[in-house]
């Protein structure tokens, strides 16, 4: 969560920080904020209620972090925690957490994260010995609320961060029970990348007389290259691996992050790049939380370049080295496409997003740029002529950098002259720079992708209609989901908690998501009976879902969940999700 310096004149020295913490960013070696830092800090520092806009990478963190450190006094109770930070994620839950320990440790800060898939049992015990900052996933720190083990009485500040990932992923009555548990007078603060209408009416609700901070987008100068460049690639259905591997060529990213829709999608293109040469590292909601550490921390070291990814489970990644991000289809709506693109373009450094898309969704990126005001432009992908000149472009930039270097080639001359002796300086010459060639660029990819057009077929899209209005006469109108029950890669777990307990569908869904990291599109259909639920869940998912939901609490209730060995019946309330 880097404090990012810009060209402003007046610094941190010239915000209401403690010296302590002014020497810790300095320590750091920041000077200037960024305009959400200089904008909300004066603000929360005052006690105001805030509602902040700024998008990702823009130094959100640290315009709260530093006042929520600035009202830890040496007088404190230190048995409860001051502030209380909710993260979408446990990902961001630990950068979040590291960052403020970063900045306040020379005031002795106690900061804990607190989220699911690891034992309860260490954060227990470190809220039993007392923290000054509490980090947590909204799924977590209701359970800690509802045993009775996170003590809100004494909060003074209560930041949600993420907001509009939060209720996308499904916490929203979480965040609205924490809410109510906080005191009438604590300092309730809402960052977002994005505003939709139900983060305002969310502040509406529960922010008194907020100051409203929006920071625009920012605005390069004429004739200036924008800091991320955007672009967006039409290609053919069946060949999107194909125009991956390309563009992943062309482009050679230092660390890039490819956004799938699903964890199958996720494993076959990971394994299609790692045959082609690229370090692939997949993370999807089927990984354990000390797999997807592995994986970070390959990513992190340089050990992988490319990390293919759900959107749900990439939600909260924050890595420095990233300089691509890329959209394996166009996401399906423009707030995600916003939160994916501020993942690079981060601390003043450039980056690249780009988007892949058959022409069918060409409506959905007109969309995106429509509400984003983004400048997307849809270009070719390179052909096989363009690949093996760019290739050739670069070995020619490889043996130049040799060529210009000091020593290293003096060993060859003796195998130069004889060689000479046979053929002739040129012929040994090319055969030289040929093996370079090959060794430098294994992959040879001859299948040319078609070309498409961003027209839209008439035939088509009458037969489309025509196909259309036939499934409505057989009952299958458009909306209609039908349950997956019975249905084969699906494993039916049964819920111990029911209608007399008030449980609905997205309190499975939100308990589920948010302690093993499901998406809510991974759940299937939900059946709802007096004393008990039906919830189908991906049969390769089931254990590790079992295994994080037990001792957690839904409506406030232990619950037991195992296996369900029913036949499929009709248990109550069906909800096909």
């Amino acid at each position: 969560m880097a404090l990012v310096p810009t060209d402003m004149s007046n610094g941190f020295a010239d915000l209401p920080l403690r010296p302590e913490l002014l020497d810790a960013i300095a320590g750091l070696g920041y000077e200037q904020p960024t305009p959400i830092q200089r904008e909300a800090i004066p603000h929360l520092v005052e006690g105001s209620d805030l509602l902040g806009q700024a998008a990702t990478g823009t130094g959100k963190t640290a315009a709260f972090a530093l006042p929520v450190l600035q009202r830890l006094r040496a007088d404190r109770d230190r048995s409860v925690p001051v502030a209380l930070i909710l993260v979408p994620t446990r990902e961001l839950a630990v950068q979040v957490s590291e960052a403020v320990d970063s900045y306040g440790r020379s005031l002795g800060a106690r900061v804990l994260p607190v989220y699911g898939g690891t034992p309860i049992g260490r954060q227990l015990r470190s809220l039993e010995r007392g923290v000054d900052v509490v980090v947590a996933t909204p799924g977590r720190a209701l359970d800690h609320l509802r045993r009775g083990t996170l003590p809100l009485d004494a909060l003074e500040m209560v930041i949600l961060d993420e907001a509009d990932e939060m209720l996308d992923m499904g916490f929203a009555e979480d965040i609205e029970a924490i809410l109510e548990e906080t005191p009438p007078n604590c300092q309730t603060v809402l960052f977002s990348a994005t505003m939709p209408a139900r983060i305002d009416a969310m502040a509406r609700r529960h922010l008194s007389d907020p100051v409203r901070i929006q920071i625009a987008r920012e605005e390069q100068a004429p004739g200036e290259q924008p800091r991320v460049r955007q672009a967006a690639y039409v290609v053919p259905r069946g060949y999107r691996s194909a125009a991956m591997g390309r563009l992943l060529d062309a482009e050679r990213p230092a660390a890039a992050i490819v956004f799938c829709r699903t964890r199958e999608e996720v494993d076959q293109l990971t394994s299609a790049m790692n045959e082609r040469g690229h370090r692939a590292e997949a993370l999807h909601g089927g990984m354990s939380q000390e797999q997807r550490d592995r994986v970070m921390g390959r990513l992190r070291a340089g050990s992988a370049n490319l990390l293919v990814a759900t959107d749900v489970a990439a939600r909260g990644l924050d890595i420095d080295q990233l300089t691509h991000v890329i959209n394996y289809s166009v996401p399906s709506a423009p707030e995600s496409y916003v939160h994916r693109v501020g993942r690079v373009g981060r601390a003043g450094r450039e980056g690249v997003a780009v988007t892949l898309m058959e022409p069918r969704e060409h409506r959905a990126l007109k969309n995106i740029r429509r509400t984003t005001g983004y400048t997307i432009p849809v270009e070719d992908v390179p052909t096989v002529a363009d690949m093996r000149a760019r290739r050739l472009e670069l070995t020619r930039t490889t043996l130049l950098e040799n060529l210009s270097e000091d020593g290293g080639l003096e060993e060859f001359r003796a195998m130069l002259e004889s060689l000479g002796d046979e053929y002739d300086a040129e012929a040994v010459a090319l055969a030289a720079m040929k093996l370079a060639h090959e060794a430098l660029h294994p992959t040879s990819d001859e299948r040319d992708i078609p070309a498409v057009s961003l027209k839209p077929d008439p035939d088509k899209r009458g037969r489309r209609g025509t196909d259309r209005q036939a499934a409505d006469r057989r009952g299958g109108a458009r909306g209609e989901r039908r349950p997956r029950g019975g249905s084969a890669g699906v494993t039916r777990l049964f819920v111990g908690a029911g209608r007399s307990a008030k449980v609905r569908p997205q309190d499975l869904v939100g308990a589920i998501a948010g302690e093993a990291g499901l998406s809510g599109r991974d759940i299937g259909a939900i059946e709802i009976a007096d004393r008990f639920s039906l919830v189908e869940v991906p049969a390769a998912d089931a254990d590790r879902v079992i295994a994080a939901m037990k001792g957690t609490t839904i409506k406030g209730r232990k619950t037991v969940i195992r296996r369900d060995a029913r036949r499929p019946g009709s248990a109550g309330e069906r909800v096909g999700r």
